[in-house]
């Protein structure tokens, strides 16, 4: 068995992903096969798991790779944690050019101008890669983790031939917390949920406790004090979300605070505030974990007692049920095709998914509540013609997905969306090649 990782640099994420293998009692010998573009990153990571392999006692044997189609050959399992572009200058200019239109935003990695220009900036790597695994490893599962999720994950399945699943964290960690936050933390291993919808805006759509008791319920009467205010002082945009149509989302309230038309106005800057939203939060992330990097290099690369302890992450328990047939059970994003009956076809949803040897099955949802569906659709009219602008390579596709974009759409005029993106065009022209 082969695993090979794209963008080994994210040491602290290869370290969660891939320690989970080294640890896997169930995995026999393996390969890691490491591959990055920065040979610096490249050998820190190597080093690393080299370290964490000799002090678990793991039986994986680690090769790291500058070339590629070499990384790849022969692979069983490829995961994807690339970043196109980097923080500096791609992130900065995807901030920095839209505040001169007035736009200011707080992940950007999704949605949105930063969510449009991440794609377009990725999707053409893509490309080389599903043409590199089509040769070298045709059967190969690639898991990816990279945002926007749903963009590049349906790119992937509806352009390609790869086999691909989508992960991301935000679902397995959402009841847990909900539950911690309202006082009910001796549910959290003793309850049943349902979550369906799309990624970074999947819905809770039923919470119980394993007897019956209507976990859900109980959280919706927490929420509000006698006085209709909330009773927490974080999390506000989801438990507004919550209040005005019916559920909980998974992804955080920064990152709603961007996919929504709500919270984030010219017209009521009081809400900054009155909701706890952090604008300009992914680039004050991006400078906090180069200066934790600079702290913790040191023990992650030289340290050889260092030890892993199991992550939340589903890679792994992924790959031991294909390579051992006893089934697991995730919440993946996966091409619709009729999974959520009032989705589009041809739209990357976040459901329920079994895997075994046979491979990845997704589960029926039906339609969502309306309500829901409605909110999706906002999302998906933007990831679908960031999608189509990616292959028509023609500037009025970025401009119709930005025209649609529910913040954009409420806060700028089309000229202004259009000046910002040919702004953007120009400046990431070497990521995002020639657009007409």
């Amino acid at each position: 068995m082969k695993i090979t990782f794209l963008g080994a640099g994210s040491t602290v994420f290869a370290k969660n992903v891939l320690g989970d293998c080294i640890i896997n009692p169930h995995f026999g010998k393996f390969i890691i096969s490491l591959y990055d573009i920065d040979p610096v990153r490249l050998e820190d990571s190597y080093r690393m798991l080299l370290h964490i392999n000799r002090t678990m006692a793991g039986k994986a044997v680690i090769e790291k790779h500058l070339n590629r189609k070499m990384a790849l050959s022969g692979a069983n399992y490829i995961i994807n944690a690339i970043q196109v572009g980097g923080y500096d200058p791609a992130t900065i200019l995807d901030f920095e050019i839209p505040k001169k239109y007035g736009f200011r935003q707080t992940i950007g990695d999704t949605l949105s101008i930063g969510g449009i220009f991440r794609s377009l900036r990725t999707i053409p790597v893509l490309d080389e890669l599903a043409k590199d695994i089509e040769e070298v490893c045709p059967e190969a599962l690639f898991i990816n983790y990279v945002n926007p999720m749903s963009i590049l994950t349906g790119y992937m399945q509806r352009y390609t031939k790869v086999k691909t699943i989508g992960l991301c964290h935000s679902v397995q960690i959402c009841v847990p917390r909900l539950l911690k936050m309202f006082g009910l933390e001796e549910y959290t291993d003793k309850c049943v949920w349902e979550i369906a919808g799309i990624n970074h805006m999947a819905w809770l759509l039923s919470l119980k406790g394993q007897d019956g008791f209507d976990l859900y319920t109980e959280i919706k009467r927490r929420n509000l004090d006698e006085s209709g205010q909330y009773n927490k002082s974080k999390d506000l945009v989801r438990l507004e979300m919550m209040n005005q149509f019916g559920y909980y989302v998974t992804e955080s309230s920064e990152h709603n605070a961007e996919y929504l038309p709500y919270f984030i106005k010219d017209k009521y800057p009081q809400f900054i505030e009155k909701y706890n939203i952090p604008l300009d939060e992914y680039p004050r992330r991006c400078i906090q974990q180069i200066k934790d990097w600079e702290s913790r290099r040191d023990d992650l690369t030289n340290n050889p007692f260092l030890t892993h302890e199991k992550s939340y992450e589903y890679a792994s328990s992924i790959i031991e049920a294909m390579e051992t047939d006893r089934p697991f059970k995730l919440n993946g994003n996966v091409l619709n095709q009729g999974l959520i009956t009032n989705l589009p076809e041809n739209a990357c949803v976040e459901l329920l998914c079994l895997v075994d040897r046979s491979g990845i099955h997704p589960t029926f949802v039906g339609e969502l509540p309306l309500q829901l569906a409605c909110l999706n659709m906002t999302n998906i009219n933007v990831q679908l013609l960031t999608i189509k602008a990616a292959r028509t390579k023609l500037k009025e596709d970025i401009y119709r997905a930005a025209y649609l974009d529910p913040r954009l759409s409420s806060e700028l005029s089309m000229e202004d969306i259009r000046l910002m993106c040919d702004e953007l065009i120009e400046a990431e022209k070497q990521w995002i090649g020639e657009f007409h």
